[in-house]
């Protein structure tokens, strides 16, 4: 029973392994993750135009330009062009980066907008309401697998 056995240097994981698929190529590289940081393409330009009131919105925003000497991998996809010399510039994009705290301040700043108005639309539509004919407001959604309907 031993004999028809295969020696443990021929059992591998590249033996056994798939062929890659091709995909289609990313647009915009992604950079080395750097720890307590995210990282962000800003729009600096747009249909060839300088957009200066996007760009000075995210800078104050706190969104910082990434320097090319920090991520030398991407410096291939740099624009030789660029308004911002010693930066990662893309096509009209910017690679900026932000603290994590800051990034998710931010989004809750934003989940909160998002729920007041939620909340002032739905506070709207039930002033309506009458007791012979309730409204309801139900915020749920479902997906459901299978074969569907016969």
């Amino acid at each position: 029973m031993a004999d028809n056995r295969i020696t443990r240097e021929l059992e591998s994981r590249e033996t056994a392994k798939r062929k890659q698929e091709w995909v289609p190529p990313q647009s915009l590289p992604t950079p080395t993750a750097q720890p307590g940081y995210v990282f962000r393409w800003i729009r600096t330009a747009i249909m060839g135009q300088f957009d200066p009131t996007n760009t000075s919105a995210k800078f104050r925003e706190g969104w910082e330009p990434v320097k090319a000497t920090d991520h030398p991998e991407l410096m291939m996809f740099a624009d030789p062009a660029s308004r911002f010399k010693d930066n990662v510039e893309n096509g009209g994009l910017l690679l900026c980066k932000a603290p994590e705290e800051m990034v998710a301040q931010r989004n809750s700043y934003y989940a909160n907008q998002t729920k007041s108005q939620a909340e002032a639309v739905d506070n709207n539509f039930m002033r309506t309401e009458d007791g012979r004919m309730p409204l309801f407001s139900e915020r749920k959604s479902s997906t459901s697998f299978g074969r569907g309907t016969k």
